[in-house]
């Protein structure tokens, strides 16, 4: 059966999250006088996701809500006791910061655009529906999908199979005929496969390989390659493209 639909993960996929968030926090702690702290820009960049990193495992885990592992980000950043008004205050100052910075991927609209005819189009990510819609608005993509899912809400997020399957239901698709394009290797690329999805891993350059065992997924390098992978979709049988 053919692939029916594209399911997009948003960060570092559509948009240029890594090069939004670089930008974001050199103008911000310029702003803050926090600059002297860090070696490097690149040294206070590696701190943040080492803590965006673990503050969301919490948040996945249920041990916190989507608030709450934010102004925790910003207090171990900081190591710095202060209320929560006092930490989504300072999250709010690097928002402007990085929005300011927020760029599509050039692949992005050509692709879209290919595809607009012959397949649906959705968003699952692992935000919220608050920050993404946002997102896609200002970057003017939000009408071009039909549904935009986020873990916050779904109260599951990705690689778990449910996050995924919750998209396909949004559809009215079997995951057989739904496809997934996602920026990393193990949350999207292996979480889609695992799931009953063709899985896409567009490979931007922002993480590494890592391992996926013998689970299917399809390595591309632009988004440019993606309507000819739909249309020949080789998931059965293929090799993986992990290598």
């Amino acid at each position: 059966m053919s692939i029916e639909a594209v399911v997009w993960d948003v960060d570092d996929t559509l948009f240029d999250y890594t090069s939004a968030d670089r930008s974001g926090m050199r103008a911000h702690l310029a702003a803050e006088g926090l600059l002297g702290r860090y070696g490097a820009v690149e040294d206070a960049l590696g701190r943040w996701r080492e803590i965006t990193d673990r503050q969301w495992a919490r948040y996945a885990a249920g041990e916190c809500d989507f608030r709450q592992q934010r102004c925790d980000r910003v207090r171990a950043f900081l190591d710095a006791e202060m209320d929560d008004a006092a930490a989504d205050a300072w999250f709010e100052r690097y928002v402007g910061h990085y929005e300011a910075a927020w760029e599509l991927f050039p692949d992005v609209l050509p692709a879209l655009e290919a595809l607009a005819g012959t397949h649906r189009h959705a968003v699952l990510s692992n935000s919220s529906i608050t920050v993404q819609e946002r997102k896609l608005r200002v970057l003017g993509l939000l009408d071009r999908f039909e549904a935009v899912l986020c873990a916050a809400e779904l109260g599951v997020s990705k690689p778990r199979p449910g996050a995924f399957l919750a998209a396909c239901e949004a559809l009215d698709l079997a995951p057989h005929e739904v496809a997934y394009v996602g920026d990393h290797p193990e949350i999207d690329g292996r979480g889609a496969a695992e799931a009953g999805l063709l899985s896409v891993w567009i490979d931007r350059g922002t993480v590494p390989a890592g391992a996926a065992g013998d689970v299917v997924v399809h390595r591309i390098a632009s988004l440019s390659e993606l309507p000819a992978l739909l249309r020949s979709d080789t998931r059965f049988g293929a090799p993986s493209t992990f290598g």
